[in-house]
């Protein structure tokens, strides 16, 4: 376990390995086995590198925004 500076070390903190457990426990419980698994399922790592596209995409200026807006709204309109 790791101690965070300037912060006392906790005996009482669950590994992450108890966590998954106790979590996928609360899953079966409340979901049933078969629902549980699903919802695991359900989730997945992505791919791609989230913070150069989230970069990308905030530094287009707000007039290019709008004038793609009403692109796509003439576009549409004409069909």
């Amino acid at each position: 376990m790791q101690q965070v500076q300037d912060q006392p070390m906790r005996s009482d903190a669950k590994t992450l390995n108890e966590i998954r457990i106790q979590g996928f426990d609360v899953l079966v419980k409340n979901l049933g086995p078969a629902d549980a698994i699903r919802f695991i399922q359900s989730y997945s790592h992505g791919s791609g590198d989230y913070t150069k596209e989230r970069r990308a995409s905030l530094e287009t200026d707000f007039d290019t925004v709008v004038n793609g807006i009403r692109e796509h709204r003439k576009k549409r309109s004409r069909t």
